[in-house]
């Protein structure tokens, strides 16, 4: 019954923001919010959807765009959209396929699934359910050993690259989840039953689940059997004394394609690039952590004009629209990430409604592309966009 009613809503989403909502109308109110929010403010989160709004596109007439080319390289990896699914921890939260329903997705458009340190799948089950093409997302941990081995069992996975996320020295605060005493795996207390009792998709889904782990960390804890111990565990271990010299040291054990991601300025991109990545991932970790940064198409300009060709650039953060994946790659990305987009999807309807995010950001990238008058992604650039006077 469940899955014919979401097929129905599915069916009537055309946008990533009608995703949103029937995600809001399925989940109880924490879990969405927990989806849903940012840090403090959550000015960063605004500016990175307003900050679109800065440019518009100038579109090219007369040229033929019967056939348009959406693929590109990215990481080592052939993809055929300009979009990469971005790492996010814990997707088992918004429906019980979690990561798997999102893998799936991504080999179905063949593009590339990037898989959190902190997810509720291990390193090995995705490979198990996608032959697409892989990244692995890491932090840096006090333990060296859980770097180590994380490293070795990508590598023999098959994972394409890697990519270090810089940004989370601590976590940031984000207030919805601390006025909605929002807990992993959540709880079902007095003062939230009633909005669970509505939601009876996602509370069918919650009981009947196997129980919620942070299927990669859990076997270097003794505490694996409790999620709120492993948790705690994986806070403390997160390392904020992190120097480029531990990137350099990740980059040489890996040895193939690595990428960067939580980058705001040039400084950081040059010296990145000095370090050698193969990617710089200009991203705020979507408004999550510092409130009141950049958002990242609104330095994505400056940072692609030092750059140059030396590294390859992917925008996260803020993607909504297949217009906004054409101004960023005019500006001087590569790809981008979706992160909230495909989440949005699987909260409203698990690995169909990842599907259907994919679906509607690229029939949106492919419309518009023709529209501007573009045959491919990959002859994009700055005659295609032009920033508006403030």
């Amino acid at each position: 019954m469940f899955d014919y009613i979401n097929s129905r809503i599915l069916a009537g989403c055309h946008s990533i923001t009608d995703l949103r909502r029937a995600a809001k109308r399925r989940l109880p109110r924490a879990v969405f919010d927990y989806l849903d929010g940012a840090a403090e403010d959550e000015v960063t989160l605004y500016r990175n959807q307003a900050d679109f709004g800065r440019y518009e596109l100038l579109p090219r007439f007369l040229v033929d765009v019967e056939n348009v080319d959406l693929s590109t390289r990215v990481l080592g990896a052939d993809i055929d959209v300009p979009f990469i699914l971005a790492p996010t921890g814990m997707s088992r939260l918004f429906h019980h396929a979690g990561e798997r329903a999102v893998a799936r997705a991504a080999q179905k458009v063949r593009t590339m699934y990037s898989l959190s340190s902190v997810a509720t799948t291990s390193i090995e089950d995705i490979t198990g359910v996608s032959e697409g093409p892989k990244m692995l997302q890491l932090y840096v941990w006090r333990d060296r050993g859980i770097l180590r081995d994380f490293i070795q069992r990508a590598k023999a996975s098959g994972y394409t690259a890697l990519c270090l996320t810089v940004d989370l020295p601590r976590a940031g605060q984000r207030e919805r989840d601390l006025k909605n005493g929002f807990t992993v795996p959540p709880q079902i207390r007095l003062s939230n039953i009633l909005d669970t009792l509505i939601r009876p998709d996602w509370l069918w889904d919650f009981l009947t689940s196997p129980r919620m782990t942070l299927e990669n960390v859990s076997g270097h804890t003794t505490a694996a059997e409790n999620l709120f111990s492993v948790i705690d565990y994986t806070t403390a271990q997160f390392d904020p004394s992190l120097t480029w010299e531990d990137m350099a040291w990740m980059i040489r054990e890996w040895d193939g394609p690595f990428a960067i991601k939580g980058i705001l300025s040039v400084d950081d991109a040059r010296r990145a690039a000095e370090t050698g990545v193969s990617a710089v991932i200009i991203s705020n970790h979507g408004g999550r952590q510092l409130d009141h940064a950049p958002s990242p198409i609104s330095v994505l300009p400056e940072i692609a004009d030092a750059l140059g060709d030396r590294v390859e650039i992917i925008l996260d953060g803020g993607i909504r629209r297949g217009t906004d994946v054409i101004k960023a790659l005019s500006l001087g990305a590569r790809a981008v990430m979706i992160g909230r987009a495909y989440l949005f999807g699987l909260g409203a309807g698990g690995e169909a409604g990842v599907n259907r995010a994919l679906e509607l950001l690229t029939g949106e990238i492919r419309r518009n592309l023709m529209l501007v008058g573009c045959p491919s992604v990959k002859q994009l650039g700055s005659k295609f966009v032009r920033e508006i006077a403030q």
